[in-house]
């Protein structure tokens, strides 16, 4: 059975190597394209957009797809919207592999917002050293609050975009342990994080070092996103592209 999985995650690419190895299926791998030096996947890879929902309708029609996988991040709305209305349009069966949100332990000191801008609100007035980890993308919302001194960690570095003034980049890959993040909490001296709500074990050490250190955080809520059957695991997922596999071909 042909399969498009729209990745991008670490999900994404545990189910692309359960995948890779199981004759049942022929999967291909989509991503995004927002980093430079993607890493290497079991699978066909394509990168890049599909061109709006039209877009992805012709390619599932071209490339005979039978069953979708949405295993994007959990803020890329418009990928989920566009891929449950062009499942929709072709009458193909679509799974959303999810990840649980991170929750607040004992303590935490999150303060909750909907969205970036108004995380930089709320920094306020009094200049602070904040510590972003939000990606590369909305690192300019941040500019609307320049008398703060900012950390940014991403993969790529931003390009021709207005930036806050007082803003160091560290290029790094994650995933990060948590001594290595309360070190660079303490060595950065750090007042407050800046974070979204991404969920998943490779970049919790953050919210593990925030809280040992005691730093507030400011967490950046997830945006209401399209989904198609609900699945909770790549092993999970397997299992429904079987059952999708077995009602297809009449077994």
């Amino acid at each position: 059975m042909r399969v498009l999985i729209l990745g991008g995650t670490t999900e994404a690419a545990s189910l692309a190597r359960l995948l890779a190895d199981d004759s049942r299926f022929e999967a291909t791998l989509s991503l995004a394209g927002r980093t430079s030096a993607p890493a290497a996947q079991p699978l066909p890879t394509r990168i890049g957009g599909f061109g709006g929902v039209e877009g992805l309708v012709r390619y599932l029609q071209a490339e005979k797809i039978e069953a979708v996988v949405d295993a994007t991040h959990p803020y890329a709305a418009q990928m989920s919207a566009h891929a449950v209305a062009a499942c929709r349009q072709t009458g193909l069966a679509l799974a959303s592999l999810t990840r649980a949100p991170w929750t607040e332990q004992a303590g935490d000191r999150w303060q909750h917002v909907s969205n970036t801008e108004s995380a930089a609100m709320v920094l306020g007035d009094t200049p602070r050293r904040v510590f972003l980890t939000i990606g590369r993308q909305e690192l300019p919302v941040f500019a609307s609050a320049p008398q703060h001194h900012y950390l940014a960690r991403l993969i790529d570095a931003p390009k021709g975009e207005r930036l806050p003034p007082h803003l160091v980049l560290l290029q790094a890959r994650g995933p990060f342990d948590l001594a290595a993040e309360t070190a660079l909490m303490r060595d950065k001296r750090i007042d407050v994080v800046v974070s979204k709500n991404a969920g998943g074990d490779p970049t919790y050490a953050k919210i593990a070092a925030a809280r040992a250190l005691g730093l507030p955080m400011i967490m950046i809520a997830r945006p209401d996103k399209p989904a198609g059957h609900i699945v909770n695991s790549p092993d999970e997922t397997v299992r429904w592209l079987d059952h999708v596999r077995r009602s297809l071909r009449g077994v």
